[in-house]
């Protein structure tokens, strides 16, 4: 990324960049298609570009979410089945009870 950034500054050549970095031109304009193709590729899907960083922090925060929503969940089921039970022995029969299930 900073020997292509640094080819497109006002008055680089690709050729002096490549020379500077010991690297082939051709090398230098097969990254620069290659990130004109992937940009154009973004638009035409009507994509919006990220960071990798960006991708990777919201990956985590997924996990973590799906964790905490998978121990809600436990803890839910747990509840309906002590509820189910008291419900069963008579201890809690003066309160309202659950729905049986909120899943569609």
């Amino acid at each position: 990324m900073a020997v292509l950034q640094e080819a497109a500054q006002p008055g680089m050549s690709i050729s002096y960049v490549a020379r500077r970095h010991g690297i082939a031109p051709s090398l230098i304009f097969n990254w620069r298609r290659r990130m004109s193709e992937g940009g154009k590729e973004a638009v035409r899907a009507d994509d919006e570009v990220v960071a990798k960083a960006e991708v990777l922090a919201l990956q985590k925060q997924i996990r973590e979410l799906q964790r905490v929503l998978g121990k809600k969940t436990l803890e839910n089921e747990i509840l309906r089945e002590a509820v189910k039970i008291a419900h069963e022995k008579k201890l809690i029969s003066r309160l309202p009870s659950l729905p049986e299930d909120d899943t569609p």
